[in-house]
């Protein structure tokens, strides 16, 4: 747990809110949609039981349940949504206690169970218990070595020191692009891409000849630092794409599954981004105009991922310690993330009910998870900011990535990067890069998290809030990413 000197306490109301959601905030809460008393006590039953770990009894009662009610079809969604939560956690926690020990062997010959308690006591080896077994995260003993000092140092004796070729390539293109930067602000040093997405589903994830519906990550348009968008192919000819207004785009695509062969899906597209840097000044921050629907969309709590809980408001205000300037409480929030909240492997996001609440509980978290406490710390104190994600594309380094967008009164919408950091370096510039730039190897695929695909899915999404890798459903349900593997390609004009 993060030591902030804050007595730990969220809303009531909330935490109900929370536990009836089962950690993925977009099913439907049961009181409000079942009319049927019973049911709905017995429906609480198995929500309790997985969120306690007892996902076979939980499982059980699930068939008790469906075998003795009159369910509709958006009824039986919804339950089996609730197993299927409760197998993206067990695939999560996939590993068990000798598991880790060999993985850990390697770098603590002498290691005993003391060490290992002691590093469950901190959550610096994350665990649960699971029907009564002790299951950890699957990448647990690898953030071992990113959140314990002494694990890290240890690591470097075995292993010998490494460089982060990420991080060096950052320092001397966040340097040229300062120096490209005019006054104008306007985006510098542009780079035009081929990129070309794979989506491969297992073969016979689903029976021979059903339709595989699929979603495939697409450009954004609107926003001057991409352009030149075109889907320059795909291996199908009804290919959908989501209109300009979609906040999460994609392309669309539907195709025959053979039996004993992977439904693939592929889709070239052409793009130009490019860098942006904004060396701002507080002076020159004007004050909110607060009716503004731009000031009231984006410092707006959406539950049930940026909640203004009484944890979230005092620390808020403990950070930017009754600092007025826009920017300056900006700065202070980026600089306590980043001294506070280590960078470390992340659970699948639809199995936690309120990111925030668990980086700060756990000191830890990915792009996201750090973008999404940076944004609701910022909107608990009156600062206007919105998500922005899609890839990281830097040559060597391409992975899904997380970022978001700070409104400042009189400037616009600047890109803020939480989990970048601020980089190693003496100029003061790029050690604050990331604070109000990005870089010019960013594929904005969305505007904002959570919102519909186009067309509408009919299944409870693999990933509820951010779109990068795509989704797969068929009419028997939901596809999850234990079935299919995607990839991006990418050719540097």
């Amino acid at each position: 747990m993060i030591k902030t000197g804050l007595k730990r306490s969220t809303i009531l109301q909330y935490k109900t809110y929370r536990n009836v959601c089962l950690g993925i905030g977009f099913l439907l809460v049961y009181v409000s949609c079942q009319t049927n008393h019973d049911l709905k006590s017995e429906v609480r039953k198995v929500e309790q039981l997985a969120l306690s770990g007892e996902m076979k009894r939980a499982a059980v009662l699930t068939d008790s349940i469906k075998s003795v009610g009159d369910l509709s079809e958006k009824e039986l969604i919804q339950i089996d949504s609730i197993l299927e939560i409760s197998r993206r956690i067990q695939l999560d926690f996939s590993l068990n206690e000798s598991d880790v020990k060999r993985q850990l062997l390697v770098y603590y010959p002498e290691l005993n169970d003391s060490m290992l308690r002691g590093w469950e006591k901190n959550n610096k080896l994350e665990m649960r218990l699971i029907d009564g077994e002790k299951r950890y995260f699957k990448n647990a003993a690898s953030n071992l070595f990113r959140l314990d000092d002494k694990a890290a140092k240890r690591k470097v004796q075995v292993e010998g020191c490494s460089v982060d070729s990420l991080k060096l390539f950052c320092l001397k293109h966040t340097q040229q692009i300062i120096e490209k930067t005019e006054s104008s602000r306007r985006p510098v040093l542009p780079v035009k891409m081929k990129l070309t997405y794979t989506i491969r589903l297992k073969p016979n994830a689903v029976p021979d000849g059903e339709i595989v519906r699929c979603w495939m990550p697409f450009p954004r348009t609107g926003n001057v630092r991409q352009n030149n968008i075109k889907l320059i192919g795909s291996d199908l000819e009804n290919s959908e794409v989501a209109p300009e207004s979609s906040l999460q785009r994609s392309v669309y695509l539907e195709k025959k599954s053979v039996s004993d062969q992977p439904t693939v899906f592929k889709i070239e597209m052409e793009v130009e981004t490019a860098a942006q840097y904004f060396n701002l000044n507080p002076d020159e921050i004007k004050p909110y105009n607060t009716r503004s629907e731009i000031y009231q969309e984006y410092t707006r709590e959406r539950l049930p991922q940026i909640a203004f809980t009484n944890e979230i408001r005092k620390l808020g205000e403990q950070i930017c310690s009754k600092e007025t300037n826009p920017l300056k409480k900006v700065q202070k929030i980026y600089d306590w993330i980043n001294d506070s909240i280590h960078w470390a492997s992340a659970l699948e996001y639809c199995t936690m009910s309120d990111i925030p609440d668990y980086v700060l509980e756990n000191g830890h978290g990915d792009c996201g998870m750090q973008t999404l406490l940076f944004m609701t710390l910022a909107r608990s104190q009156g600062i206007p900011v919105k998500w922005q994600s899609g890839w990281m594309l830097h040559p060597g380094n391409i992975n899904l990535h997380d970022w978001c967008e700070v409104y400042y009164e009189g400037i616009g919408w600047v890109p803020l990067d939480q989990s970048f950091g601020l980089q190693l370096s003496t100029n003061e510039n790029i050690h604050n890069f990331y604070r109000s730039g990005i870089d010019s190897y960013r594929l904005i695929v969305n505007d904002d998290y959570a919102r519909e695909l186009t067309p509408k899915k009919k299944f409870m999404r693999s990933e509820p809030y951010d779109f990068q890798r795509g989704e797969l459903e068929w009419k028997g349900g939901n596809l999850y990413f234990d079935q299919w593997n995607w990839h991006m390609d990418v050719k540097y004009e």
